[in-house]
């Protein structure tokens, strides 16, 4: 497909916040102190650093699989929790339309948010099951009709203009999210890629280079995902919210946010 025209990015935010660093893994134990992204190599993804290729990936495997999994019901309230918007704790921020809703107003009507799998749930056929049909890392509050609209495409440049979405375009096989939020979505995808590898009796999820992948356990693009994740580093909001799921919920975290270097290390 044509490429509508040129991305403005955001302008880079470092990566090296204070964020929580993993003491004491015991199952369902959040943890208490916070320290900076080298305290965090030192300690979560000490296994990883220095790596590249298919050793990085296979290390950020291991260390991202040990994790506390939820219930699809419990999804409910820890998107309320993980996607709060800043200015107003009665409110969530809804990925793609960037609209500030009243949390209580979920459900499966027009005009309520519900839960988008940004790696598309029939892409490997896992459904809303506990594991990838489950983890917070890309779940995500929408709106349902935008939601609808996105269906389980693939991402890529171009398309029409979303109605009620601004910013977002579609076509036949493949939505654009907005600016704002474009890196946010490669990096959750890539974050699927290393999670779930088929050794926990879901699909192998990987992602390539094609739009129109229907049920196959790949999504694309993967060339625009990455020059998305480099021109839409990671922001306060998604550096947050990866610290909330990680203290409060999975107690694991998405590691090409903390890293968003990473993603070319590995692809």
């Amino acid at each position: 497909m044509s490429v509508r025209r040129r991305f403005y990015a955001r302008p880079l935010l470092a990566t090296a916040t204070s964020i929580a660093v993993l003491t004491g893994l015991a199952a369902g134990t959040a943890p208490a102190t916070a320290a900076s992204a080298s305290a965090l190599d030192d300690t979560y993804y000490q296994d990883a650093v220095g790596k590249t290729g298919t050793a990085l990936k296979s290390s950020l495997h291991t260390i991202v699989s040990d994790q506390t999994e939820l219930t699809y019901a419990q999804v409910w309230d820890a998107l309320k929790a993980t996607d709060e918007d800043p200015a107003d704790s009665s409110n969530v921020i809804l990925l793609y339309t960037g609209r500030s809703q009243p949390k209580n107003e979920n459900g499966g009507s027009t005009g309520d948010w519900n839960r988008e799998h940004v790696w598309a749930k029939s892409h490997g056929g896992f459904g809303t099951s506990t594991g990838p049909g489950t983890d917070i890392h890309h779940l995500r509050p929408e709106d349902v009709q935008v939601n609808s609209v996105r269906g389980n495409k693939d991402f890529d440049n171009g398309g029409s203009a979303v109605p009620g979405a601004p910013g977002n375009y579609t076509d036949g096989d493949s939505f654009e999210p907005r600016d704002a939020v474009k890196g946010d979505v490669a990096r959750m995808i890539l974050y699927m890629a290393v999670r779930y590898e088929g050794d926990d009796a879901f699909a192998d999820l990987e992602p390539n280079d094609r739009v129109g992948n229907g049920s196959a356990p790949n999504i694309g693009r993967l060339s625009v995902l990455k020059e998305w994740s480099r021109q839409d580093p990671p922001d306060s909001f998604e550096r947050k919210r990866n610290d909330v799921i990680f203290e409060q919920f999975q107690h694991n975290r998405n590691p090409f946010i903390d890293h968003p270097e990473w993603v070319e290390a590995i692809w």
